[in-house]
């Protein structure tokens, strides 16, 4: 009776942590959209990161903070977090921005990799979470590459 019970309460929360996270259909998508100069401390780069939430559900996603850690080639490059609020509206996008930092020792791993030769592209990663959803926190991944020109303009 007691392994029953056990079992049925174990079947009831998967159910409403099922219920109570967005599936991969509703999940928000995230892409970066610009990068702003910021005015950093000593050694550090200070950007300004802005992203496009798009939320292809049919609930309004309320977010109170936002917490961003980004790659590039497969090294930790910057991160950052906003105390920003709002809402990005059902079947609805938003652009939210996002101050990071960059290390010394992230520019400098960055460049040595560079001298090593050029690629062609350059891949990056975003990783982060909007805090305080309906849905509770919700993570989101993002990534892709970004093509460098092969001769600068003259």
């Amino acid at each position: 009776m007691k392994a029953l019970r056990a079992l049925f309460a174990l079947c009831l929360m998967g159910l409403l942590a099922a219920c109570a996270s967005p599936t991969g259909e509703s999940a928000p998508r995230v892409h970066v959209v610009g990068l702003e100069p910021l005015v950093g401390q000593g050694l550090e780069l200070r950007m300004l990161v802005k992203l496009r939430v798009i939320n292809p559900g049919d609930k309004a996603l309320d977010y109170d903070g936002i917490a961003l850690d980004m790659d590039v080639q497969n090294k930790g490059f910057a991160s950052g977090v906003s105390d920003a609020k709002g809402t990005v509206p059902r079947f609805g996008e938003a652009v939210l921005s996002v101050p990071v930092s960059v290390s010394a020792v992230a520019l400098l791993r960055q460049a040595m990799g560079m001298a090593q030769g050029t690629p062609a592209k350059v891949a990056y990663e975003l990783r982060g979470r909007l805090a305080g959803t309906s849905w509770g926190t919700v993570r989101f991944q993002s990534g892709g590459d970004i093509e460098l020109p092969t001769s600068l303009p003259r």
